[in-house]
């Protein structure tokens, strides 16, 4: 029970000083890169996190492949369980981006309604989705964890883009075709849209 003698001041988390003399930050956005196993999401979600830390700014990247190793362990591959991939994701994003890092999250995400039940999570305007487009036969070839030719080969039966298919956005705030655009061009991209 609240003693009604103690006055509860109003507190603006804005103006709270940190250990290290800053204050914390409003409110950052969420960049979320979406495309099939070999796209390129990982490597434009690190380089844009480097290019971020350059400029002073707190960012960090949520990464499928590292969350699957902890965060998402126990899940596996069906439709189901790849929603709740999505928005267990969604939801760490949702609690740093609230805390003031520009969150980069690199998840296949092949379903679009639960990319939309993400963006729900967010405010207007703070749920950037990016599309890096890839052309399957082109991330095929690229296979750099030999997931693809383990599909193939039926060992991994609900593979994206495989046996499961990959949904791409319709209405993308960015579109990133990695044929025609380098790293660099896609992370000045990405800054450019946060600018």
């Amino acid at each position: 029970m609240k003693n009604p003698s103690i006055a509860t001041p109003a507190v603006n988390a804005a103006s709270i000083p940190t250990s290290h003399g800053s204050t914390l930050a409003a409110p950052a956005p969420v960049l979320w890169l979406t495309g099939l196993s070999g796209a390129g999401k990982s490597t434009i979600a690190q380089a844009t996190c480097r290019r971020l830390h350059a400029q002073s700014r707190h960012a960090v990247v949520l990464d499928g492949d590292e969350l699957r190793r902890g965060l998402t362990r126990d899940l596996g591959f069906s439709a189901a369980d790849r929603a709740e991939n999505v928005r267990r994701t969604a939801e760490v994003a949702r609690l740093m981006a609230d805390a003031g890092l520009v969150v980069i999250v690199a998840l296949i995400s092949p379903f679009r309604a639960d990319r939309a039940l993400a963006r729900a999570l967010f405010e207007p305007g703070r749920f950037i989705e990016v599309f890096i487009d890839t052309a399957l036969d082109v991330a095929e070839a690229r296979d750099p964890k030999g997931l693809y030719k383990r599909a193939r080969q039926g060992l991994l039966p609900a593979f994206t883009g495989i046996g499961s298919p990959y949904e791409p956005p319709l209405d993308a705030e960015v579109h990133i075709q990695t044929l025609s655009t380098s790293v660099e061009v896609a992370a000045e991209r990405l800054l450019a849209r946060l600018a």
